[in-house]
């Protein structure tokens, strides 16, 4: 039978930090200036996880993360939002997570773990009830000496894909993407999708809120055109519609 979940099991003792030094702590300093603007600019949440004192030191106003709370309830929570706003069932993948995610760290070499992120996509309750798939991508920016995680950012946004799980990691400045594979529990190493010159043209004018005959007429083709390379952007990526398109783009830095 498997161990009912606590809150001490999503700080994986293989980066326990039990104390830093004046060199580590002096990097922390004005570091959540940025973050805030960042945060106020964007439509995604933000949050910031302290692996020291094993909690939030930092959550955004944006509703799709707060489940209903403000963001100061959040911070207060800490970890206790994911045992109230978590199905059971994605509970017991976000410990599987961080179980494969730091076996992948490990043999990561120390001078280049700050410059993988991973990502997966969960449940979340909202207010009503109602469970919404989001995506969920965690990045370390300060690491200790011995290249242990002290704090990370965490960016969400809505998912595009249909389940949850799609664990991914990938290095800053690479063209491959590790996927862990959860029926074989293994990671599997592919290449990045690549977009087209004109498939991106078309996403970023599609953010902009431009129609297909917009599209059209700013790109100088016709509108059978834009529909054909939707079409095929659709089946490359998976997905069943331009929002979906939309996102999945953004979420995996293809626009």
């Amino acid at each position: 039978m498997m161990k009912e979940p606590d809150l001490n099991s999503f700080f994986d003792s293989r980066n326990t930090i039990d104390g830093l030094t004046d060199e580590e702590r002096v990097q922390k300093n004005n570091y959540l200036e940025p973050i805030k603007a960042f945060a106020r600019a964007t439509y995604t949440s933000i949050y910031v996880i302290d692996y020291l004192e094993q909690g939030f030191e930092f959550v955004s106003d944006n509703p799709l993360f707060l489940c209903g709370n403000t963001a100061e309830e959040v911070l207060e929570m800490g970890y206790a939002f994911y045992f109230k706003h978590v199905p059971s069932i994605d509970l017991e993948l976000l410990l599987k997570i961080n179980s494969v995610g730091f076996d992948f760290y490990e043999k990561i070499p120390l001078n280049e773990r700050i410059l993988y992120t991973i990502s997966y996509d969960f449940h979340l309750k909202n207010q009503e009830g109602k469970l919404i798939l989001i995506n969920q991508k965690l990045t370390p920016v300060f690491l200790t000496n011995t290249g242990k995680i002290w704090k990370a950012i965490c960016i969400i946004s809505l998912s595009s894909e249909r389940k949850a799980g799609n664990i991914k990691i990938h290095k800053n400045g690479e063209n491959k993407v590790y996927n862990y594979n959860l029926d074989k529990d293994h990671w599997e190493e592919s290449k990045k999708v690549s977009l087209s010159k004109r498939e991106k043209e078309i996403l970023q004018l599609s953010t902009r809120g431009f129609t297909i005959n917009e599209i059209a007429d700013e790109i100088f083709v016709s509108p059978d055109t834009v529909k054909f390379h939707r079409r095929k952007l659709f089946e490359r990526l998976e997905v069943t519609s331009i929002t979906e398109a939309i996102a999945y783009a953004t979420n995996n830095k293809l626009i």
